[in-house]
């Protein structure tokens, strides 16, 4: 191995999140819920040089696959991440994120005066995707459109 080679173990089992828009490994693990404490292994690169984004993070997690709702969440702040699942230290499974038309209950809009943000209203926030690149939502109560940065912030 040269030394301009980045060297991260393999893993047994578990999920890699790759091409992670760069400086979003810690919103990733936010998202995830990940705080070190549940004993998994967990490996965070950042910033590291990428031919499709200019440079990405990518974070592997030992013993855990991620359900769709987590994938989801990640695909807000991470449009361009592909998901990769390992068994026995190989790819079985490898797929992109994609934002689904409509979010949720993932997020909270940002405007205060919202019905979905009125704790006497049983309803859970609901969001169209207007655009993935970059993300932009909208709130199908108030109409309020959010931009990457005010999803950011929520994690």
């Amino acid at each position: 191995m040269s030394e301009s080679e980045l060297r991260v173990e393999k893993i047994k089992d578990g999920t890699v999140i790759d091409h992670i828009t760069q400086g979003n490994a810690l919103n990733v693990l936010r998202i995830l819920g990940i705080t070190g404490k549940e004993g998994n292994v967990v490996s965070i690169v950042m910033n590291v040089p990428s031919k499709k984004l200019g440079k990405k993070d990518i974070v592997k997690i030992e013993g855990r696959e991620l359900s769709p709702r987590e994938v989801n969440m990640i695909a807000l702040i991470a449009p361009k991440a592909t998901i990769n699942i390992v068994r026995n230290y190989q790819v079985v499974e490898k797929s992109k994120v994609k934002l689904p038309k409509v979010i949720k209950g993932i997020i909270r809009c940002i405007n205060p005066n919202c019905i979905s943000n009125n704790p006497r209203e049983p309803i859970e926030p609901v969001f169209t995707v207007i655009s993935e690149h970059p993300t932009k939502l909208r709130c199908q109560y108030c109409g309020m459109v959010m931009l990457h940065e005010d999803i950011e912030k929520q994690f």
